[in-house]
């Protein structure tokens, strides 16, 4: 799927191969740490989703889960 430059938002620079299809970007690293940051809080939330019907252990059935 070929995009055109203007879909990519943090784009500092496109790395093109010889027919012109860009294959790297580059990014500033402040967008490049927000990036990061918005995977870890989807991951961070699709954890919290799939373990909202768990039923919580005790502190004794948790440290038992451990060993």
């Amino acid at each position: 799927m070929k995009l055109p430059a203007k879909d990519y938002p943090f784009a500092q620079e496109f790395i093109t191969d010889a027919e012109g299809h860009i294959r790297k970007v580059v990014i500033d690293i402040a967008d490049y740490h927000k990036l990061i940051a918005a995977l870890e809080d989807e991951g961070l939330y699709r954890a919290m989703v799939e373990a909202r019907a768990e039923i919580p252990l005790s502190l004794a059935e948790a440290r038992k889960e451990m060993e």
